[in-house]
């Protein structure tokens, strides 16, 4: 890799959900925030960015619209190439991974986090350029317990050890493309042990054994899950 791919940095958005506990029929990356869609917030950071290309994925059939409606419409020439999502969301990831050429670092966010900010995506790549893996996340302000199948309390861990995670993830490109290659070569093994892949660190703690380094994100930078979110974030956007 010459020394310009080793500065280059390159971003999977995923934007395949289905948005099922919004309930609306409209998709949830499509749902509109302050007259703009859900999806435009984390494209425009990125867009803005230090980020050389990005890649979106979305869900069967929506390459077109999203890339007139999208992508055309608000100018996001950062966007290198649309593609559509897998069953699952390791499936998406490793599709869009698929589009990347070799670069330095790799960032994965949820295009359902419209509130990251550019702030966060320089502390990663920073912290990225130290570990090799990171992601963002934020200290719990609530005590968690853990439960049984039945809801009965197992055990209540440390809280000043325990942390939410957030998306942008970002991994060295190699440690990243190494993981995801092992994780779709070894689907059926890991699905018969019962391990569920939730999140790109997972990933690369898993199947490759190396650590992954949390850098502080925001307590504003949400998940659109439910139509509530929706006016949390709205709030952030009015502040």
């Amino acid at each position: 890799m010459s020394n310009l791919e080793k500065m280059r940095t390159a971003a999977v958005i995923l934007a395949a959900g289905s948005g099922k506990r919004m309930g609306s029929s409209t998709k949830k990356q499509y749902m509109l925030m302050k007259d703009r869609p859900i999806i435009y917030y984390a494209l425009k950071i990125f867009q803005e960015s230090f980020i050389d290309e990005i890649v979106l994925v979305v869900a069967p059939g929506d390459q077109e619209y999203c890339k007139k409606e999208i992508v055309e419409k608000y100018g996001f020439d950062k966007v290198i190439q649309i593609v559509e999502g897998g069953k699952e969301r390791y499936h998406s990831v490793a599709v869009g991974l698929d589009c990347i050429k070799e670069c330095g670092y790799v960032f994965i966010h949820d295009g359902a986090r419209p509130m990251v900010t550019e702030e966060i995506l320089e502390r990663a790549l920073s912290c990225v350029k130290e570990y090799r893996a990171c992601a963002v996340g934020m200290p719990v302000k609530d005590t968690i317990k853990i439960a049984d199948e039945a809801g009965n309390i197992v055990s209540t861990p440390n809280r000043n050890l325990v942390w939410m995670v957030q998306t942008p993830q970002v991994f060295d490109y190699y440690l990243i493309k190494d993981a995801y290659h092992k994780l779709i070569s070894q689907e059926e093994k890991l699905q018969r042990k019962g391990i569920a892949v939730t999140d790109d660190a997972m990933v690369v703690e898993t199947l490759t054994g190396h650590s992954v380094k949390l850098v502080q994100g925001s307590y504003e930078n949400i998940k659109i899950t439910t139509p509530e979110d929706i006016l949390i974030a709205e709030n952030f956007l009015g502040r």
